[in-house]
């Protein structure tokens, strides 16, 4: 079948829940068994049965199976957030004396774990170009544990090459990890292109409507048990209404990021030809790092890229121009239904890259309001950007 009718049916079984169309919400802690043996036959599988509320219950099971069937993978584990799938995942998989290697565009909560947590608990880092592809054997060690890679890169969208850097790891036993939320695993299979572990922020494409905080981790059975395993240990897990909320979200999904594309793409070419702008950021651009290997990798792409002003602006200016917008208003995070944009600088969050531009970064989220309306509202807040 077509992914998109998978995702209409993937983690619902009608036949166990009475007929009903939609897996129910339990909210649930403590478990209850009638015998000793029962407890105990529980008690030496916890990871896949239903054991304890923290460990999942038949709602976060479901969503958890869609999830894997949308990804590719063999098994999801939902958890609070996406930061806590990235964490999560890292922590299930590194030990003290450790090395793992990080692209230096990932999304910044992302370092701040690797630099503030664990290079306290001796796991050494090392961040890379993430345009380096197949160079990065150069910096794989005998200590090298994983790789984490993020396709498009947040905030400046570089995209990796995946494959590349997939066959280098695996030719050292190295594990790759994604963080895959750009693509809301629909327009890019991680796992056909080599990762191990993809990762993704279900507070933003699944959930879609800017109301829950979710994270999913998508990985091999083989990796299965340890990593859900070590994530019960630390309490990880994701609430039963958010599971449910990011499941009815996967239902709607591709006609979601259908409109999302379609606005992003005509927004970000109708920005291109604007004289303020300097660059567009948008893996579907020729002018986008990496843009050839979107086009063979990914088989669409979302609403989120970012803009660079010309230098000439003040940040007075900027304020000014953004401070008016009616649509778009500024806030964190995106995958929503609604508009946003964010400035940003990314000259603080690079370890071993430069970043060279000297206009304000503008990050965009395309909603899926009507676009005539989105550029009337981008137009005015020109106009005020070139006010005297």
């Amino acid at each position: 079948m077509k992914k998109d009718t998978q995702l209409l049916h993937a983690g619902r079984h009608p036949k166990d829940n009475y007929g009903i169309v939609n897996p129910p919400v339990y909210h649930a802690s403590t478990v209850t068994f009638p015998t000793v043996d029962a407890l105990y036959q529980a008690d030496k599988n916890p990871t896949e049965g239903i054991f304890y509320g923290r460990m999942g219950t038949p709602t976060s099971r479901a969503f958890e199976e869609a999830v894997a069937t949308l990804e590719g993978g063999d098994k999801a584990i939902a958890v609070q957030s996406g930061l806590a799938g990235i964490t999560g995942a890292m922590l299930a998989f590194v030990k003290g004396g450790d090395h793992i290697l990080v692209a230096d565009s990932v999304y910044f909560p992302t370092k701040k774990f690797c630099n503030e947590f664990l290079s306290n608990f001796g796991v050494e880092v090392t961040y890379y170009d993430p345009m380096i592809a197949d160079g990065i054997k150069s910096l794989i060690k005998d200590n090298t544990r994983l790789i984490f890679t993020e396709a498009p890169g947040s905030l400046t969208f570089e995209v990796q090459d995946i494959p590349a850097i997939a066959k280098a790891a695996h030719e050292r036993d190295v594990l790759v990890m994604i963080d895959n939320t750009w693509s809301a695993g629909y327009y890019f299979n991680a796992f056909e292109h080599g990762c191990d572990v993809s990762i993704q922020a279900a507070t933003k494409y699944i959930g879609g409507h800017s109301d829950i905080m979710m994270g999913t981790i998508t990985l091999r059975e083989e990796h299965y048990k340890m990593v859900k395993t070590k994530l019960n240990v630390l309490g990880y897990c994701a609430g039963p209404d958010d599971c449910y909320l990011a499941q009815r979200g996967l239902r709607s999904l591709p006609a979601r990021l259908a409109r999302h594309e379609e606005n992003g793409l005509k927004m970000a070419a109708w920005l291109k030809e604007r004289p303020e702008v300097t660059k567009v950021l948008h893996p579907a651009f020729a002018d986008c790092p990496g843009h050839d290997i979107w086009k063979r990798d990914f088989t669409g792409s979302s609403g989120l890229f970012s803009i660079v002003l010309d230098g000439k602006y003040s940040p007075k200016a900027v304020a000014a121009m953004l401070d008016g917008l009616e649509l778009f208003p500024m806030g964190y995070s995106w995958g929503g239904y609604e508009s946003l944009i964010v400035p940003f600088n990314p000259k603080g969050a690079r370890n071993v890259t430069t970043w060279v531009e000297d206009g304000a970064c503008l990050r965009i989220h395309a909603g899926q309001e009507s676009i005539d309306d989105l550029l009337v509202d981008l137009n005015s807040g020109f106009e005020r950007l070139n006010k005297p």
